[in-house]
């Protein structure tokens, strides 16, 4: 996908050589405080000394590399996530500036995103680093654009600072104004996570922070760029578009906030600039700051804990690409690439019912072939593209029979039958018609409740006759541990934790569909809960 930045910055170092122009800077080492050295750019100085400056942080930032064509208000945009900016100072000539942040704080987390995430202007790569100065001290008569740019950007920079506990006024920013966007999903058939919402809005510019809730039973997100221009660009490119074909759909706002405090890095909210945030332990991902700020209904957010995060993040952004990959490309169907290549297999083990029953939790499983010659491997083909990013992106590294499985997109289209009267010993089985498929009716509240493996089970259609601890004695006859039961206050519902992840998928596949009697066949999901 362009516009997404992966690159890991090579240009983040501490204490460079620095020349200055236009300019009076202020060195903690230096008595030359006073030397103001002419605006021309032709005899800039080089400061003596510099090198054996230990590149102690500053909140002064030494920036290369910058585009020719560059404008202040984009270099500005670069440190206006992190803190207010104080002064700016551009050296045209040398393709170079200088940005002063309020605090050192500021500009300690902005060199720590921008050295896991190359900074780009305008397409290009540039270089961020601490200055050896402490003070950015400009000549103002020769530094008055860059000034009048600075305080044309001062209502957003008092806007941007982080949230205390009370709500934002709105009179802070006119919406057009703010890097944040509110986004709603209508038509949710297929779950939206918060890494596709990232690799779609990458796009358009650095994504710095995500949160996701649920508020009225919609799922919506609160995203924020590090500038506004991104936002509005963003806003103009996908508001209304589908993530996936005929489903899914964005609706998008400038939010009234202008900054996110987030506070954990997990499933529902990450702050790209905070990579040593805790995933929360089960707290509430949403700030109540923030959520103060929704309009006095608060009482309506509604944001479970923390998740463990998936253990293959490689392939739930290869599965995120896809989906973003389809946004705003009206007739492009989600057919997508239906089959999948599973391999490293339990050979004894898996059966085609077996492969069946895990990855139909994600889909609608039309076939299984187990392969002829290579017996721990098979090809799945799902009723979709969506589905079959979905079972890659969820099943992918987990554990079945023992073994850790492998699955990735295959280069078949579909997967071929055995032809009439050819006997392949019951490896190739056709589930098109199957009344087990999960997802049949569109819009189906099972499409709200896909998650990834986890060691708690979902049981549904539980008779009355059946008592906990016949279902206990049931689970653990599938060879694992009962760690925990609980039953929704129906009885028809019960949440039921195994000692591990592979256990519980284990059971999954041994019990999904068990007949417990009384015309009731038990259904088993993975949940999100805990015990």
């Amino acid at each position: 996908m362009d516009g997404i930045v992966t690159d890991v910055a090579v240009g983040v170092k501490r204490g460079s050589d620095e020349l200055l122009s236009g300019s009076v800077l202020s060195s903690p080492n230096s008595n030359m405080s006073s030397m103001v050295v002419t605006a021309n750019g032709n005899d800039s100085k080089k400061f003596k000394g510099e090198d054996k400056m230990d590149g102690a942080p500053s909140r002064v930032l030494h920036i290369r590399k910058l585009p020719g064509e560059v404008t202040e208000t984009e270099v500005i945009a670069l440190g206006l996530p992190f803190g207010k900016v104080t002064n700016i100072l551009m050296l045209k000539g040398k393709n170079q500036a200088f940005l002063e942040l309020a605090t050192e704080e500021a500009a300690i987390t902005m060199v720590n995103y921008y050295s896991a995430v190359t900074p780009h202007l305008r397409n290009q790569p540039i270089y961020i680093q601490y200055s050896n100065h402490k003070e950015l001290k400009t000549d103002n008569t020769l530094n008055q654009r860059a000034q009048a740019v600075l305080q044309a950007v001062t209502a957003v920079q008092t806007a941007n600072t982080p949230l205390s506990g009370t709500a934002v006024s709105e009179s802070a920013v006119t919406p057009a104004q703010s890097p944040v966007l509110r986004i709603i999903i209508d038509n949710m058939y297929y779950p939206v996570t918060l890494d596709v919402l990232h690799q779609i809005f990458s796009k358009f510019g650095a994504v710095l922070k995500i949160i996701t809730f649920t508020k009225n039973n919609q799922f919506q997100a609160l995203l924020q760029y590090g500038d506004p221009v991104n936002a509005q660009q963003a806003k103009l490119a996908l508001d209304g578009q589908n993530i996936y074909n005929a489903c899914c759909t964005l609706r998008i706002d400038f939010s009234k906030l202008v900054n996110l405090n987030v506070k954990y890095n997990n499933d529902k909210s990450r702050d790209y600039t905070r990579p040593d945030l805790p995933s929360g332990d089960g707290q509430p991902a949403l700030d109540p700051a923030i959520a103060a700020a929704f309009a006095k209904e608060t009482s309506l957010l509604a944001v479970p804990g923390a998740l463990s995060p998936l253990a293959i993040p490689n392939a739930a952004a290869a599965a995120a690409a896809a989906a973003a990959g389809r946004v705003g490309m009206p007739g492009v169907s989600a057919g997508g690439n239906t089959v999948l290549l599973v391999s490293n297999l339990n050979e004894e083990m898996v059966t085609p019912q077996s492969l069946f029953t895990l990855f139909g939790v994600y889909g609608d499983v039309q076939r299984v072939k187990i392969l002829y010659n290579k017996k721990d491997s098979a090809l799945i083909q799902m009723a979709d593209g969506n589905q079959s990013q979905l079972a890659m992106n969820h099943l992918n590294g987990q554990k079945m029979y023992g073994k850790i499985i492998r699955v990735t997109l295959s280069k078949h289209q579909t997967v071929q039958l055995p032809r009439e009267g050819l006997d392949d010993q019951g490896l190739t089985k056709d589930f098109g018609n199957s009344p087990l498929h999960r997802f049949k009716k569109p819009g189906s509240k099972n499409f709200q409740n896909i998650f990834p493996p986890s060691a708690t089970l979902h049981l549904s259609n539980i008779p009355p006759s059946v008592a906990e601890e016949d279902l206990r004695t049931l689970f653990a006859n599938t060879g694992g541990t009962v760690k925990a039961f609980k039953f929704f206050q129906d009885h028809k519902m019960a949440l039921l934790q195994m000692a591990t992840v592979e256990e519980a998928i284990q059971a999954l596949i041994d019990l999904h569909n068990y007949n417990l009697g009384e015309n009731h066949h038990l259904r088993v999901s993975f949940s999100k809960s805990t015990i």
